[in-house]
């Protein structure tokens, strides 16, 4: 009996031992740090450990202390390529990428050399060639060492010819360099390794679009589309492509993607604002009104939205609404050129405000004294405040600049008849109403030539700004940032063009008008 309440008293000791080792060993399975925390407690000789620890530190995001659990492992095992790589990595997350280079240099250190006009076999660990691959993104940042970027990739490629990573990242990297035909070929042989993989598909397209081949590039949008309906660079690139083209057939699809772009990145300005441009083509001026101003809700300062909305008032004779909207512009990009023009032109033509006018000419001048556009306006600015001599001068100036515009010699000849007309009055030694014929004739003889004349460059005629579509590959994303402006349409452009002539001779009309003193 007396062994018997021995055995039981031991039994009931190991019990709430082992109960209390397990209660405390759940505290160590709490997260992947606490575990191998406790691992690293029992064997402090463990490369893997130090690694695993590291890890769990970031993808906390805690990087300054998984530097130290990584630095750790290469001491441990200083042959470990992963534990290069992970320092390197770090290193790089920290933005010390001098650091990172070296890091990954003694990495790639550890790897097997090639021998050249030797053949062997050698084991590589699939992960330990991103070795190549991380070293050759961090060092492409620096414009003067992408052919060795390259290399890198073509060095990883040659080690393991199904690659695929290596394929995509040195495509990108040649689409940088401007080869696009390499380009073309390295993801060529990615899609012979992965058809299922949209982002290559993609990234096919973007290279067609330095090609210069649109069509092509849609086919492989479409492609990328197919494989993954959401790809949102997919939608919104394309839907740019369509828009440029100027098929009015593709809009009603353009629109549709754009729809689905915004839906997924319902604050990206820029799916509003191409749904804007969109409407635009499609005279629709409410709605693009409408996407004009909800881009500009979400992004202020967004420069092309900003310009094309103020373009939108003035093309509808709204020139009272464009001025607020180009004080924004102004305010957050005073050099705008065009936004200068388009001010100017409105102060002088609708609010007769020919001090602040002449005030924003003059600012495009000293921007870009060679503007032809801006320093005839100022010429025209001069003859409204009744400076014929400094008129003269300026429109000769301009005419320097500008030989073969025949407007801008009209004009000249036209202020100079006037100071002629002036002289012989104050002369007494011409009739005066000679010099007013010779002026009238002028007028309608410049009529004439308007109709031959296709590009004359007029204040109230101003080029829309332009918003790049071009796109970029999945790892230059482009959004950020992105102020990019919006090309012209070939379309728009035909089917505006009776509506922009109409405006220019109205416009002509009056600048002659002042001219003739009319």
């Amino acid at each position: 009996s007396v062994l018997r309440k021995i055995s039981w008293v031991c039994l009931a000791a190991v019990l709430f031992t082992h109960a209390l080792k397990t209660l405390h060993r759940n505290w160590d399975w709490e997260s992947e740090y606490t575990l191998f925390m406790s691992a690293l407690k029992v064997n402090k000789n463990n490369a893997k450990l130090w690694n695993n620890v590291g890890h769990a530190l970031e993808n906390e995001k805690n990087f300054e202390r998984a530097l130290q659990f990584f630095i750790q492992a290469t001491q441990v095992q200083p042959d470990d390529i992963g534990a290069h790589m992970n320092v390197g990595r770090t290193y790089k997350n920290l933005n010390k990428t001098k650091e990172a280079e070296e890091s990954y240099l003694i990495a790639k250190s550890l790897m097997p050399q090639i021998i050249p006009g030797k053949k062997y076999a050698a084991r590589v660990a699939p992960n330990h060639l991103n070795v190549y691959i991380n070293l050759a993104n961090l060092i492409r940042a620096n414009e003067s060492r992408l052919e060795e970027a390259d290399q890198l990739y073509r060095q990883a490629i040659s080690m393991r010819p199904d690659f695929k990573q290596a394929y995509i990242s040195r495509g990108e990297l040649l689409l940088k360099m401007n080869k696009p035909l390499k380009a073309k070929e390295a993801y060529l042989r990615a899609l012979e390794l992965d058809r299922t993989n949209a982002d290559l598909w993609y990234n096919l397209a973007i290279v067609y679009i330095e090609l210069k081949d649109p069509t092509e590039a849609l086919k492989n949008f479409n492609r990328a589309l197919e494989l993954n309906p959401t790809h949102k660079l997919a939608l919104f690139n394309s839907a740019l492509l369509m828009q440029e083209s100027g098929d009015a057939r593709l809009r009603p699809e353009a629109k549709a993607r754009l729809l689905h772009y915004v839906k997924e990145e319902p604050q990206d300005a820029n799916g509003y604002f191409n749904l804007g441009m969109l409407a635009m083509d499609d005279k629709k001026d409410m709605e693009a009104e409408a996407w004009m101003m909800k881009a500009i809700r979400l992004q202020p300062n967004f420069r092309s939205a900003l310009f094309n909305l103020a373009l939108l008032y003035s093309q509808t004779a709204k020139e009272l609404m464009a001025l607020p909207i180009l004080e924004d512009l102004l305010r957050y990009y005073p050099d705008h050129t065009k936004g200068l023009i388009l001010k100017g032109d409105i102060l002088m033509n609708q609010k007769k405000d020919i001090v602040g006018a002449k005030m924003c000419f003059e600012k495009i001048l000293e921007l870009d004294p060679n503007n032809v556009q801006g320093k005839h306006n100022l010429c025209v600015v001069y003859f409204e405040e009744q400076d014929l001599m400094k008129a003269e001068k300026c429109l000769v100036e301009t005419l320097a600049l500008a030989p073969h515009e025949e407007y801008i010699q009209r004009h000249l000849n036209i202020v100079r008849s006037k100071i002629a007309s002036l002289s012989a009055t104050e002369q007494s030694s011409l009739p005066a109403d000679g010099t007013a014929t010779a002026a009238a004739e002028e007028k309608k003889n410049s009529f004439q030539n308007l109709k031959e004349v296709k590009n004359e460059q007029k204040t109230t005629q101003i080029t829309a700004d332009n918003k790049k579509g071009h796109s970029k590959t999945k790892k230059r994303t482009e959004k950020n940032s992105m102020d990019k402006e919006t090309h012209k349409k070939s379309t728009k452009e035909i089917k505006d063009i009776e509506k922009k002539r109409v405006a220019a001779l109205k416009r002509l009309e009056e600048i002659e008008r002042i001219l003739n003193g009319e």
